[in-house]
């Protein structure tokens, strides 16, 4: 997902994004520790993700 399409997202579309996403990084972190994860790339790509929708989401609600 591109950020213009985080931009055009309303805040619960937003906020439901976060919640799945930090679902993911548990899941992957679980994964990691059990040697399973085959990328752990892909860990810190996560983390991205959620900083990039945290960010979106603060500035839509500094905007209303």
């Amino acid at each position: 997902m591109k950020i213009t399409e985080m931009r055009e997202m309303t805040a619960d579309e937003l906020k439901a994004q976060i919640e799945a996403a930090h679902k993911a990084m548990f899941e992957a972190r679980f994964k990691h520790s059990m040697h399973q994860l085959e990328s752990t790339a892909s860990m810190g790509q996560m983390k991205h993700r959620i900083a990039q929708l945290k960010t979106v989401l603060n500035q839509k609600t500094q905007q209303a």
